[in-house]
């Protein structure tokens, strides 16, 4: 026997509601984009990143810029690192391309440009309900990993 609203009369035909219920929607990519601005927009940084659009007039929402802040006890302490985050057509289905401006020592980017390694388990492992908030956030965890946590840092303020 078939489950009913109680709300309904049982005598009706099943909606288009009723057969939507189990489905998950699918937010369209510039609605997502248009969130993520608006909660980094909103935020306080108390988590340790921020985020926002790199030019008030982009209306692609591509071109992003993120701040981290080296978490306490590690190499990374008392620096902020910018990244800029570029956020493709094919976004939020494929990662955004996350590049460093700060220049920092840890093991998910190259080294001599500062962008991210594809292979970092994030990006690897993409899926589409992951944010740029999620993105930043990993990386702030990952400079606090035993293995990044006491690397030796390039001079402060030098940039790719």
């Amino acid at each position: 026997q078939a489950r009913l609203n109680p709300l309904r009369n049982s005598s009706a035909r099943p909606s288009r509601r009723d057969f939507l219920e189990g489905m998950a929607v699918v937010v369209p990519r510039n609605f997502r984009l248009l969130d993520e601005l608006e909660k980094g927009q909103k935020g306080d940084a108390t988590s340790g990143v921020s985020w926002g659009l790199e030019r008030g007039d982009d209306i692609m929402l591509m071109e992003w810029n993120g701040t981290i802040f080296g978490p306490l006890g590690t190499s990374y302490e008392n620096r902020i690192y910018s990244l800029s985050i570029l956020c493709g057509q094919g976004y939020p289905d494929a990662p955004p391309e996350v590049k460093f401006n700060s220049q920092i020592n840890i093991s998910c980017i190259d080294t001599a440009s500062g962008k991210l390694k594809l292979g970092w388990a994030m990006l690897s492992k993409w899926r589409r309900d992951y944010t740029l908030e999620n993105v930043l956030q990993q990386l702030r965890q990952e400079m606090a990993s035993g293995a990044n946590r006491k690397l030796p840092q390039p001079p402060e303020g030098a940039c790719y």
